[in-house]
């Protein structure tokens, strides 16, 4: 590997914005907007205190703003641990920020609803038992069923996922039908997005997708005999129209869950590839902010699109698929960011990065992401910027991203150390060459290469032939001789393998 640019006595200094690191604080400015009320506005429920907690400790700033919208979206809801957790928030920024007010003078949760608010789901859950024990005793399946369903519901909304999560699979037992096992399967894969257990999710996933083509082939199956015995056999009965729809509808859910799992555990080709088969965003339906924002959908796979899919596939995947393309547009910056990259705009393209790295570090799922996935789309915008040239000089190419010499020269020996890069740098004249490769010769070694992988696989049919052979000699010496056959066939068995062996 030619690298003529090695001094490890030099440390060329960059900002983390060069490099692609989490700042130790996040900045809010004109630079780095963010609008916390239109933010958060995207959210329901407990997703949105959720995220609000997070951003609580992430950045002191918006710390009291955070916390009394926290307090607010919090006593609509019936898990009160959630209020200590704010707090604990709160002090954390507090030991980043020391001028932060008290969190009792910015809201205060009010103790009447803590009070009866707890009242209640212990009520509620002495009644749910109950009721479960008696239909037990009754042994109505379907009575117990639901049983165990509303009782994972009402630990569910108490924050006691561990335990919804066993009353789900408890009900599992009583399941008579593919739409229960679906309503089972589905209930738990949104118990699992809700708490952002985005492993566990493909198993269920999996299941809800058998149980929804077995209800599917069904309805369907029905819906076509009764267009079979309609009055008009060309009207397409509205039973057929519903399963379809009922069936996308499902499955847009399954699919956003899938794709939240390839991204929490870093598969990020895969995470793009289910992103954007996502279907229309009206089939999201109740979960458009209760477990995911369409936005998010939007960032999310534009990002890991952008990370790990070639140009071509970005323009054929992202650009042209209409469905997608809904989701983009509830994120402007998004296009923008796209339009950037395929136009070979690339300091564009970071400054786009930069700009909303603040909001991307705020994000409770983006964040342990970021860093990886901006670094893979400036490592492949040097490769896309280089690939045209034969050489190319390092301050022409440094402008066209805006970092410094320096940084650059370190940033390209890195990908020739890589090999994703084949080139050298000539550090005297600061240029970029290519790595000239002769094509004659080249050739020749793959002339050369593919020859001697015909004459190995000759050698191995001709050898399994003679064995083959051999065989039959074998088993003929063994069965007896017969006069019309040869002589070599009246030989001992090893003498026989031998003479047609050579």
């Amino acid at each position: 590997m030619d690298v003529d640019l090695i001094d490890e006595t030099e440390v060329n200094p960059q900002s983390q914005k060069s490099a692609g690191k989490r700042p130790a604080i996040l900045p809010i400015d004109d630079a780095h907007p963010f609008d916390l009320e239109a933010y958060i506005s995207s959210y329901t429920g407990r997703t949105a205190v959720d995220r609000l907690i997070y951003l609580i400790a992430q950045c002191p700033t918006l710390a009291p703003q955070a916390f009394a919208l926290a307090i607010t979206q919090m006593q609509q809801l019936r898990d009160t641990t959630l209020y200590q957790r704010a707090v604990d928030a709160y002090a954390v920024a507090q030991k980043q920020k020391e001028d932060l007010p008290p969190h009792t003078e910015v809201a205060a949760v009010d103790a009447t609803w803590v009070e009866k608010t707890n009242a209640k789901n212990v009520a509620d859950r002495t009644k749910l038992e109950v009721e479960l024990k008696t239909y037990s005793s009754n042994m109505i399946k379907e009575s117990i069923r639901m049983g165990y369903r509303d009782l994972a519901l009402f630990y569910r909304s108490i924050g006691e996922y561990n335990i919804a999560l066993k009353n789900y699979t408890k009900s599992r037992e009583y399941c008579t039908t593919s739409q229960h096992i679906l309503d089972m399967t589905t209930s738990i894969v949104e118990l699992l997005m809700e708490q952002r257990n985005y492993p566990h999710i493909p198993t269920y996933v999996f299941k809800a997708e058998a149980a929804l083509e077995a209800i599917t082939g069904s309805r369907v199956a029905a819906a076509n005999n009764q267009q079979n015995t309609a009055s008009n056999p060309n009207a397409k009965p509205a039973a057929k129209e519903k399963a379809m729809s009922e069936r996308d509808r499902t499955q847009t859910k399954l699919d956003v869950a899938l794709a939240m799992s390839y991204f929490s555990q870093g598969q990020y080709e895969k995470a793009a590839q289910a992103f954007l088969k996502v279907g229309a965003m009206s089939n999201l339906e109740q979960w458009a902010g209760l477990y995911i924002a369409p936005s998010d959908i939007a960032i999310y796979g534009t990002l890991c699109a952008l990370a790990t899919y070639p140009r071509p596939a970005i323009q054929a995947q992202l650009l042209d698929n209409d469905n997608f393309g809904v989701y983009i547009e509830q994120e402007p910056y998004i296009r923008e960011l796209i339009d950037a990259y395929m136009g070979s705009r690339f300091k564009t393209v970071l400054e786009v990065l930069e700009r909303y790295s603040t909001r991307h570090y705020l994000d409770i799922v983006l964040a342990p992401h970021v860093t990886h996935l901006v670094n893979s789309i400036r490592e492949l915008a040097l490769i896309l910027y280089f690939q045209p040239f034969a050489s190319i000089n390092l301050e022409r190419m440094a402008g066209a991203f805006g970092w410094t010499m320096e940084y650059l020269e370190e940033q390209v020996v890195t990908l020739i150390k890589k090999g994703s890069i084949q080139a050298r740098v000539d550090r005297q004249n600061k240029i970029l060459r290519a790595r000239v490769t002769d094509q004659r010769a080249a050739l020749f070694q793959r002339a050369i290469k593919s020859g001697a992988d015909m004459q190995s696989t000759n050698r191995k049919l001709l050898l399994r032939m003679k064995l083959q052979q051999a065989d039959l000699v074998v088993k003929a010496s063994r069965s007896g001789a017969h006069p019309g056959m040869p002589a070599a066939y009246h030989q001992s068995g090893h003498e026989a393998v031998m003479s047609v062996m050579g």
